[in-house]
């Protein structure tokens, strides 16, 4: 593995990560009022349109970090639905 798709990698990983905490605190709190749906709802589509430019140019790390990305976002978009 070279030292790009390393970076890559990590990059991926530190801005996915960066949902877990919004995730979880929603998710304790039960509420999610102050997230907009709409920029949920725009970024999702956004992060679903880089998952496909990933995997067309088998990207690894641009197709992990955003099929994660789109994973907990989906499920942050789940709980503003559930706790409305």
């Amino acid at each position: 593995m070279d030292l790009i798709t390393i970076l890559g990698l990590v990059a991926g990983t530190l801005t996915t990560l960066a949902f877990l905490p919004q995730l979880f605190k929603i998710w304790q709190t039960k509420s999610a009022k102050d997230i907009s749906f709409n920029t949920l709802i725009f970024f999702n589509i956004g992060i679903f349109l880089w998952l496909i430019y990933g995997i067309y140019l088998n990207a690894l790390p641009i197709i992990l970090a955003n099929l994660f990305t789109l994973i907990f976002n989906m499920i942050i978009v789940w709980l503003k639905i559930k706790y409305k």
